[in-house]
């Protein structure tokens, strides 16, 4: 049952990106997307923050370094964004950190570099 977490955020979260995709279409750089993104979210009524810090801790221990996200939405699920001719395991892996910094079960992880919007919805 844990696949289906959020679900209904996820949902509306992929439909946004699904909407942006289709307007903007592939081939801008990832900041035009994330803007586009940030005026669908509030449309669409999606609670996100934008960048958010998240401090990383190592054995109890807060680091100077920290983790800046593209999105945390409904104060549960972190989105990462790409615009890249494709994914590969690393984005992934960066997703996956974030999750473990965050404390955050759910992520989605969204490339608009392609012809098709291409995501990917991971559990931590």
């Amino acid at each position: 049952m844990d696949n289906f977490l959020y679900k209904d955020e996820t949902y509306a979260i992929i439909g946004a990106m699904m909407e942006v995709h289709k307007t903007l279409g592939c081939g801008f750089l990832e900041a035009v997307y994330q803007e586009a993104l940030s005026i669908e979210f509030e449309k669409r009524s999606i609670p996100f923050k934008g960048q958010p810090k998240i401090d990383i801790f190592y054995k109890g221990t807060k680091l100077t370094k920290f983790y800046i996200p593209d999105y945390i939405c409904y104060d549960k699920i972190v989105v990462e964004i790409k615009a890249l001719s494709g994914l590969i395991a690393e984005h992934e892996s960066q997703l996956l950190n974030s999750l473990k910094a965050s404390n955050l079960r759910v992520g989605v992880l969204a490339n608009f570099g392609e012809k098709s919007l291409k995501y990917k919805r991971l559990i931590f």
